[in-house]
């Protein structure tokens, strides 16, 4: 099986849900530090494991369309993209 590289351009989408996942981060951290309630906390820290689930549930939809792109075969490129989509949950 190749190695899936996507471009910049094709990472773009997911490269900013990750930076607006580590402003929430830092958000929950700065929570933390002033003592805020528990359920504010984990309420954040929850929007932040999405937000980075789907930075990694975009990268393997663009990869889906690469792997097809590239011509290797669906089951090769099912198989590959099942196991980066199951590395997620």
């Amino acid at each position: 099986m190749n190695d899936i590289r996507l471009s910049q351009d094709d990472l773009a989408p997911s490269v900013n849900r990750l930076k607006r996942a580590r402003g929430q981060l830092d958000g929950v951290i700065k929570m933390i530090d002033e003592g805020r309630d528990c359920s504010e906390i984990l309420t954040q820290l929850a929007a932040v494991s999405k937000a980075i689930d789907r930075a990694g549930f975009s990268m393997i939809a663009t990869g889906l369309l690469h792997c097809q792109a590239e011509g290797e075969s669906a089951k090769e490129a099912r198989e590959r993209l099942e196991k980066m989509f199951l590395s997620l949950a």
